[in-house]
């Protein structure tokens, strides 16, 4: 039976030249820092333009070789933001004296998270086999979160305990569970959705899910406030209880469940926010979160990392001061939670919405993803990952805008920190596996066409 002749567009080659004209731009951004404060180009400018030239044409032969439909969009704006991250952080590093080398490191990272990429693509390409897997992917993901809180290994830094610590290094497991939780909530969601689409009682319009239903609900809801109170992690607390509730009115289009999670983790907040404000010392990380978003000039002192940042995007104004013209190092932890704080001052708002607009691309192709997917697996963990990402960027950069409290989340790709870097990976590796099957061409055969001994190729695209 003979084949009919297929002409699909794999969009490879688009990839390959926006991975080159992002990484350009980087490149573009390192030499111009350079020229800026010292103004001649930087010694180590050949090494370095070989090493960024040569990770995104790896990555795209990779991605040729084993998801050759996986959307071509993804790896270009992800490269254009490793490259905003490492020039900020190199830029802050030639602010000490001596010169720390965290850039290096970084792209140490950075090399070691595309390794990983390219081994889920090899070891995963499909994402439905991990449908399998519900309950042993939900009690290794619940485990890594509540890690931090276990004694000998687990590490508190700056009042928070999210990390754990063996030998000399250092790990922040809830980077990883985000992963490992996103995929069991798919799993558990597409197996218990009709069950969780029924209806209890109608209260003001509104359907409310049924009380027997409310187990799962209530476990995340436990489990993100033992976060919020013991590892006194705000951000985390709400990343993991709003992905579960999105998700659960993703699978279920009941708005019940997102009114009930919205009043569940309001509820739990207010809760532990009058107990910190009664003078309970358990919560007082909270009132410290909550004067330095509401008040930060009523302690100089205790809330001068939000004043410092404050000051710098207004100092920035529209345009920015320059690559190397302002002083970011003046904010604490300007390379990693504050990392916005510093585009935004010497790029400007402009600047930083380009990087908002970045993580913007991301989302959009992600919950593109989700719609093009062909089972409801990849459906539901495509919009789950997709909106791990909208989430995190809102809330750590709603914190550094002071547009909610501070919480000690990532930015991801540009904050300094391996954790981060290669859990969000492993997210992309995701996301383009789903994208690949469902953007891959079906084959359909009609009766007319077996009739008359040939087969009709049907191909599915999109730019």
């Amino acid at each position: 039976m003979p084949d009919s002749v297929v002409v699909y567009r794999k969009r490879r080659n688009i990839e390959l030249l926006m991975l080159l004209l992002a990484a350009g731009v980087g490149l573009a951004c390192y030499t111009a820092l350079h020229l800026n404060m010292s103004g001649a180009l930087p010694a180590n400018l050949p090494l370095v333009a070989a090493i960024w030239l040569i990770l995104p044409v790896v990555l795209n032969i990779m991605v040729r070789w084993w998801l050759p439909y996986a959307d071509p969009v993804f790896l270009p704006v992800v490269i254009a933001l490793h490259g905003f991250g490492l020039v900020m952080i190199h830029r802050i590093d030639l602010i000490n004296d001596p010169v720390t080398h965290d850039a290096e490191r970084q792209l140490l990272w950075a090399v070691l998270g595309i390794m990983l990429f390219i081994m889920v693509l090899v070891l995963l390409r499909d994402h439905r086999p991990l449908q399998g897997f519900t309950y042993s992917l939900f009690l290794a993901g619940m485990g890594l979160m509540l890690l931090p809180l276990l004694p000998f290994i687990g590490t508190e830094i700056y009042g928070a305990r999210i990390w754990i610590s063996v030998g000399p290094f250092s790990f922040q497991p809830a980077e990883v569970a985000k992963v490992v939780l996103t995929l069991a909530f798919a799993s558990y969601l597409v197996e218990k959705r009709d069950v969780l689409a029924l209806a209890g009682k109608r209260i003001l319009g509104i359907d409310l899910p049924r009380a027997r239903d409310l187990g799962p609900i209530l476990l995340m809801w436990a489990a993100s406030l033992i976060v919020l109170v013991f590892q006194k992690d705000l951000g985390t607390s709400l990343l993991f209880f709003g992905l579960f509730v999105v998700m659960l009115y993703v699978s279920t289009e009941r708005p019940g469940w997102a009114i009930l999670g919205a009043l569940l983790f309001i509820g739990g907040a207010l809760a532990v926010y009058f107990m910190a404000e009664a003078g309970v010392d358990q919560f007082s990380h909270i009132t410290r979160r909550f004067s330095s978003w509401l008040d930060p000039f009523s302690d100089f002192d205790g809330n001068r990392q939000v004043i410092n940042a404050q000051f710098g995007l207004a100092w920035g104004g529209l345009l920015g001061t320059g690559l190397g013209m302002g002083r970011p190092g003046l904010t604490t932890f300007a390379k990693s939670d504050m990392i916005a704080a510093a585009i935004g001052e010497e790029l400007g708002i402009v600047g930083l919405l380009a990087v908002i607009v970045l993580y913007g691309v991301i989302v959009a192709r992600g919950l593109r993803t989700a719609l093009a997917a062909k089972d409801d697996f990849g459906k539901l963990l495509a919009a789950g990952l997709s909106f791990t990402f909208a989430l995190q960027v809102f809330i750590i950069i709603g914190g550094v805008t002071r547009l909610l409290p501070l919480t000690g989340l990532t930015t991801p790709f540009m904050s300094q920190g391996g954790s981060s870097l290669i859990a969000n990976w492993v997210i992309i590796a995701l996301l383009m596996v789903v994208s690949h099957h469902a953007r891959k061409p079906v084959a359909v055969a009609t009766s007319a066409d077996l009739a008359g001994d040939t087969t009709q190729i049907v191909s599915r695209t999109s730019s």
